[in-house]
């Protein structure tokens, strides 16, 4: 997976077909993130009982896309953090099954040491 730490994670907050391949939720990106599918960030799809997750993103020669399937477990409903997006650290955390403060820590931007 070619991502930056620029590169952001939306979920989407709607269960979505699992059948559906790279073109077909290439096409749901727009309405459903408001988002440009060639944007390199990543759009997660879940399927209706939070067992499925297919992440969609294009890594500048084409679309990829990445599919994961728990054993046991559920991924976390989406709930608040499909309106505020996800940095890398925090989409990998959630894809193992740990919860996701919505009071992460904020990026500091520093202009000297002392």
């Amino acid at each position: 997976m070619l991502v930056n730490s620029n590169t952001c994670a939306w979920i989407c907050e709607h269960p979505v077909d699992m059948r559906k391949s790279i073109d077909a939720l290439a096409v749901l990106v727009e309405p459903l993130f408001n988002a440009n599918p060639l944007s390199g960030h990543l759009f997660v799809f879940l399927c209706r009982h939070r067992i499925r997750v297919k992440i969609l993103y294009w890594d500048r020669t084409g679309f990829a896309l990445w599919y994961k399937r728990l054993e046991g477990a559920r991924f976390a409903h989406p709930g608040e953090i499909a309106k505020t997006g996800l940095n890398m650290a925090q989409l990998s955390a959630w894809l193992e099954g740990m919860p996701i403060a919505q009071s992460s820590f904020k990026t500091v931007h520093a202009t000297r040491v002392s």
